[in-house]
Formats: C-alpha cells, sequence, structure tokens
C-alpha cells in the first residue's frame, strides 16, 4: 500500500462505530462468515485450511506475523456499511480535508520560481476531489495516481484560490511526503 492508501484506511478506521473482534478465534469466525470458508481465509491470511480450523477452535494460537495478516484482513472488511456511508457523504456533500507535509514542486510561468520545497499544509478540498479520489481507489488506480488527483486538488483550492492567484500555475506535483493524514 501507499502513502495515500494507508491514510485512507487510516481514515475509514476512525469512523468505525464498534471496535472488530479481538480474540483470534472471533477474528477467524468473521473471517470465515464474510469469505464463506476455511479455505478462502487459509488463501487470504497464508496459512492451510486446517490452520485456520484449528484457530477457530481455539487450539492453536497464530505466530505473530500471522496474527498481524488476521487483524489486517478483518479490518479491511470490517463495517463495510459505514465505509460506504461516510464516502458517498464525502463525495457528495463533505468532502475531504487532508493534513500532509510533503515536497508540492510547480510548473509556473517564466520568471517565478518552481523550485520545489517542504509545506505543511491543511486543506479542504470539495466533494469533487472526494469522489474522483474514492474512484480511483475502487478501480485500483496506483499510489501516484491518487496523489495526482490530490495535487490537482492543492493546486486549485490552496495554490490558486479558486482562480484569485497564481493563474498561471499549470501543475503541482507532491513528493517525499512526510505523512498525510484524511479526515471526511
Amino acid at each position: 500500500m501507499g502513502e495515500v492508501e494507508d491514510a485512507i484506511e487510516r481514515a475509514d478506521r476512525e469512523g468505525f462505530t464498534r471496535e472488530p473482534p479481538k480474540t483470534l478465534k472471533g477474528r477467524i469466525g468473521y473471517l470465515v462468515k464474510q469469505l464463506g470458508s476455511a479455505k478462502a481465509v487459509a488463501r487470504e491470511i497464508g496459512v492451510t485450511a486446517d490452520s485456520v480450523n484449528r484457530y477457530r477452535r481455539g487450539a492453536r494460537t497464530a505466530r505473530p506475523d500471522v496474527a498481524a495478516r488476521i487483524e489486517d484482513a478483518v479490518r479491511a472488511r470490517w463495517q463495510p456499511g459505514v465505509r460506504r456511508r461516510r464516502h458517498k457523504r464525502a463525495a457528495t456533500t463533505g468532502g475531504v480535508t487532508i493534513e500532509t507535509r510533503a515536497r508540492f514542486g510547480y510548473t509556473a510561468p517564466v520568471g517565478t520560481t518552481d523550485d520545489g520545497r517542504f509545506r505543511r499544509l491543511t486543506v479542504h478540498l470539495p466533494p469533487e476531489y472526494a469522489r474522483r479520489l474514492f474512484d480511483a481507489r475502487g478501480q485500483g488506480a496506483s499510489d501516484q495516481q491518487m496523489r495526482d488527483i490530490i495535487a490537482e486538488g492543492f493546486k486549485e483550492v490552496y495554490f490558486q484560490d479558486g482562480g484569485a492567484r497564481a493563474t498561471g500555475l499549470t501543475e503541482v506535483s507532491i513528493s517525499d511526503i512526510d505523512y498525510l493524514d484524511l479526515d471526511y
């Protein structure tokens, strides 16, 4: 996963209304219910179907690396309805707030500085950008493609202030991300 995908996943987790199962048995039970069989869970987490059944019965504990994969698989599927509602609200009315510290580069007219520099920005992007970001994620877009959507939003909202300034700015790029957080 890239930085943008991780930020979306963290923002999704902040919206959970209930915590996912905490025990290994509970997590495995949830995954079996979601995926349909122990064999499907085994493929997902990289163990045998027998191991999955042993985890489900409580006859075996998972190694730390397997336990981490189980937790990630559960969290990725937890409360899909809550995720969908939050994404829909952000994409139709709420928009998305992005806080980041990264290097921003520019393509600007001759005579202006286009040297990239680190900035710490918190910018609220309109719903159009949230919709594009979630659609791109749903279609399996790369981290760079999602960064480009964010950079385009920053260009319009922050750097050009909706057309009030920096009208000659043609492109903004984001690189060297220290951190990136989303809220919607």
